[in-house]
């Protein structure tokens, strides 16, 4: 058994080759540029806009889509 462990640790060792070692990019300093209370306000409402809009769009509109599946339908 431990003849086999070995042999399936000397296979990984072969197919694993040379690891190529990533690092990220972590920056521990503080930003260059502060961002200031307009840009933050800005910042926060296209986000809010970006991802609520398109289903405040849906939900507004249900009816119409609800009527437009019924007659495509029949």
């Amino acid at each position: 058994m431990s003849g086999l462990l070995r042999g399936s640790a000397r296979i990984r060792r072969v197919l694993r080759g040379s690891t190529i070692t990533q690092r990220a990019n972590i920056a521990t300093r503080p930003a260059k540029d502060k961002f200031g209370p307009t840009e933050t306000i800005i910042g926060l409402t296209v986000f809010s806009f970006t991802i609520l809009g398109p289903s405040g769009w849906v939900l507004a509109n249900l009816e119409n889509y609800k009527k437009k599946g019924t007659a495509e339908s029949e």
